[in-house]
């Protein structure tokens, strides 16, 4: 079975356990990217994936990269004295 590339409101409404009304509102605010096609509208399968927390955006893993630096350097000598009590 050939992997879909994109989602309708309704499969994405499910998918996430909304109503329909949540995830249109959510796509015309722009928190849900999606393609007009139209009248209707059709969210990538890569959207879709960053969504469910399958994929990470370039941008997300940056801020994550960050925020480890920024915590292992206010905490580093407490994290690895807190990794020494572990073992």
């Amino acid at each position: 079975m050939a992997k879909k590339e994109y989602y309708s409101i309704k499969e994405l409404a499910y998918i996430m356990g909304l109503s329909r009304i949540a995830v249109y509102q959510r796509v015309k605010k722009g928190q849900i990217k999606a393609i007009k096609i139209g009248r209707s509208y059709a969210i990538p399968a890569k959207v879709v994936a960053g969504i469910l927390g399958n994929e990470l955006t370039d941008e997300e893993k940056h801020d994550i990269k960050e925020a480890v630096k920024k915590t292992v350097k206010e905490y580093g000598e407490t994290l690895r004295l807190l990794g020494k009590e572990e073992k």
